[in-house]
């Protein structure tokens, strides 16, 4: 091998069984770089990525063809045992969660420990002073209290700086993040790449840097390869893959996101890119005006005034309980037809908020009023019938379906419940024309949730959650987990059936470039309390609050 390539990928195909999933890849990655790998789900970014370290599931994955070079060693040829040495020694990876990647019953400390123990001859007692040090290098606060922590005890943010620290520990030469800041705040998301480019200008590693957001990769990489069902399709420098995409699902990805200066009608999605189909009608803002006048004439469906919420937590059996305040002394009016986007970071009170307005968490003091009623004070039957009119869309759509129960029937049973329509056959009729108007078919209705996508099981909350004709809902996340494009999709699915139905939404997201798109207005909130409330387009073009500039700076604005 003499090209200066620290990796060197030549024509790689994996098949899960009779299916093949990597049709002829080939990329390399030269050393001290960052490589950006940008695809939606199922475009193969991380099959491929696993297959470098020898991590694909044995029995139901093969390897077809091609070579994969570290340096001058086939890691597809190289024995199980040298393999090992590789891995986590030479080339470690950061995965997308690090809840699920880190081990529950062992603390923080122990876990990059067990990782230099295994590959250094470190004792332990300099193992524990390397790790302290590690913790440090990935700027944990207090790296002695995360030493001994469990990771339930530290923040995601935390715990992917854990993950991190324990990549990096062994000094490697290339380390593969696997959408690490997928699930993360906008701010801790700009903080861990920020964090990742100090750690490869210090150590000079290389990285492979996965990830669906084309705006991200613009933050962190200098070459970018694009992928799309098992191929890459283009390849380049950042510069040139912004300022000149050439393969139409780049150009999907790039446009799919709403963009923060212009307000479209209706977002691109990779199919009205792919069959130029593509709608350029722009909302004005004569008419945002002219429709908030309308909106804003009449009285409020919803008022929250003054609402607190207090939880109580004990540190220990003997010490005396102290209240925490999630939500601390909101006042907001939202109005029939109106978006109410309603933004901040983990922890802000976002959530808690949306579900004291739904009553599946009692408010400690204040009034919420809907459609003048004080809903605070209603009995359990009266709270039944509240549920018909608010309803929510999680963020989870698989989590919040019962596996065992065909989607058809899952969206009936509400119906059922709140004794909507006379029999089964008229449910079922009126299931087909939901399912019908969020873009799936009625062959659907016997399926079961695991046969569907991520955006599909999406569609399938949204039909659940409208079967009802409620007149508010409280969208907690609903998109935060989707791919770009699906994201669009469902954004867009939300915008017509708000024109349609009529319906009100609170609008809950950490990624301020979403909600500013959806939103009439804006409520920012920080630690329970609102920072800013006015016009979605007003907060973002001049925020008031250090807090909120600080949000619409960590949002990745591509080039």
């Amino acid at each position: 091998m003499q090209e200066p390539y620290i990796l060197n990928i030549e024509n790689l195909s994996i098949s899960f069984g009779n299916n093949e999933v990597i049709h002829n890849i080939s990329y390399h990655l030269k050393p001290n770089e960052i490589l950006g790998i940008v695809g939606e789900s199922g475009s193969g970014k991380s099959v491929s990525s696993l297959a470098i370290l020898g991590l694909l599931p044995k029995k139901i994955s093969k390897i077809n063809s091609g070579i994969i070079y570290y340096k001058n060693q086939n890691l597809i040829t190289i024995s199980p045992k040298l393999l090992q040495q590789i891995r986590g020694r030479k080339i470690a990876m950061i995965f997308q969660e690090p809840m699920s990647s880190l081990n529950p019953s062992m603390t923080c400390g122990k876990q990059v420990q067990e990782i230099l123990l295994q590959h250094t001859k470190l004792t332990k007692q300099e193992t524990k002073k390397e790790t302290i040090l590690l913790f440090e290098k990935v700027k944990l606060p207090d790296a002695n209290r995360v030493f001994n922590a469990y990771p339930h005890e530290i923040s995601g943010g935390q715990k992917q700086r854990v993950m991190i620290a324990m990549a990096i520990a062994c000094k490697p030469d290339i380390l593969i993040a696997d959408e690490p800041t997928t699930a993360l705040d906008v701010t801790v998301q700009k903080e861990i790449i920020n964090l990742l480019k100090t750690l490869q200008t210090e150590t000079q590693m290389s990285i492979i840097f996965i990830t669906h957001d084309l705006a991200l990769i613009s933050e962190i990489a200098d070459r970018v390869l694009v992928m799309y069902k098992g191929r890459i399709v283009e390849q380049g420098l950042v510069t040139n893959i912004f300022t000149n995409p050439k393969h139409n699902y780049t150009k999907a990805l790039i446009n799919s996101r709403p963009s923060l200066k212009t307000r479209l009608k209706t977002l691109p999605t990779i199919k009205d890119f792919l069959n130029n189909t593509i709608s350029n009608k722009i909302i004005s803002a004569e008419q945002r005006k002219k429709n908030h006048q309308s909106l804003y004439s009449k009285p409020p469906l919803l008022e929250v005034i003054n609402v607190k919420k207090e939880y109580l937590t004990k540190s220990g059996w003997f010490s005396k309980p102290s209240s925490f305040k999630a939500v601390n002394n909101v006042s907001f009016k939202l109005y029939e037809g109106e978006t109410l986007g309603l933004v901040g970071e983990s922890g802000c009170g976002k959530s808690t908020l949306g579900n004291t307005i739904l009553q599946l968490d009692k408010a400690t003091s204040g009034k919420i009023l809907y459609k003048g009623i004080d809903i605070t004070k209603l009995q359990n039957a009266e709270i039944k019938k509240l549920r018909k009119d608010i309803q929510i869309i999680f963020q989870d759509p698989f989590s919040s379906l019962n596996p065992r129960i065909p989607i058809g029937q899952a969206i009936m049973e509400p119906m059922k419940v709140h004794k909507l329509y006379t029999s089964d056959i008229e449910r079922k009729e009126k299931v087909i024309d939901i399912l019908d108007r969020v873009g799936l078919s009625e062959n659907y209705f016997n399926r079961y949730p695991h046969e569907f996508s991520g955006g599909q099981r999406q569609r399938i909350g949204i039909a659940r959650t409208i079967a009802l004709q409620p007149k508010l809902i409280v969208c907690d996340e609903s998109v935060s987990a989707l791919d770009i494009s699906v994201q669009a999709q469902v954004l867009n699915l939300l915008n017509e059936l708000k024109e349609s139905f009529g319906f009100t939404y609170i609008f809950i997201s950490h990624d301020l470039a979403v909600v500013k798109y959806m939103s009439d207005q804006l409520l920012v909130m920080n630690k329970g309390k609102i920072e800013e409330l006015d016009d979605a387009d007003v907060i973002y073009n001049s925020p008031k609050k250090d807090y909120t500039k600080k949000l619409i700076d960590a949002i990745p604005k591509g080039l």
